[in-house]
């Protein structure tokens, strides 16, 4: 099950953080006439953080969202101020445990499905006590 390590806020008021922007759309398959320049900068904090005062990152244990691709060590951009909706990955809190799934509003409850074939959905019991953390706008991928 993934589970949520060291949630931190981003103090994004602090300092800007921006990078060079290449002036085109770079080729996964075929290569392209590459590009001698950059086009500006893009400040990673605007980019990223839509809510500085509602928006933590936290770090993935587990492989239960693979195919989402959100792998073991990640880092997760959340915001706590997004409506969570059917098919938004959440991090929700089932009955005390942090954990991130996608969320699945059914006619017949609430499901917490893992995107990852090995791991089992978990249908939410009536009873249970469950609440969306967050909703994960960007995951932080290390290659």
């Amino acid at each position: 099950m993934g589970v949520i390590v060291d949630p931190r806020v981003i103090d994004a008021g602090l300092f800007s953080v921006t990078v060079l922007v290449a002036p085109v759309a770079v080729a996964a398959g075929y290569p392209s006439p590459a590009q001698d320049y950059f086009d500006g900068r893009i400040d990673l904090n605007a980019h990223l953080v839509k809510d500085v005062t509602s928006t933590f990152i936290v770090r993935v244990t587990g492989q239960s969202m693979e195919q989402a691709g959100i792998s073991d060590g990640d880092e997760l951009v959340v915001n706590r101020a997004l409506e969570p909706k059917d098919g938004s990955v959440v991090v929700a809190i089932l009955d005390g445990e942090l954990t991130i799934k996608r969320l699945r509003i059914t006619p017949s409850g609430v499901i917490l499905q893992a995107d990852n074939p090995r791991f089992p959905d978990i249908e939410v019991p009536a009873l249970a006590e469950l609440s969306v953390w967050g909703v994960v706008e960007r995951c932080l991928h290390y290659v």
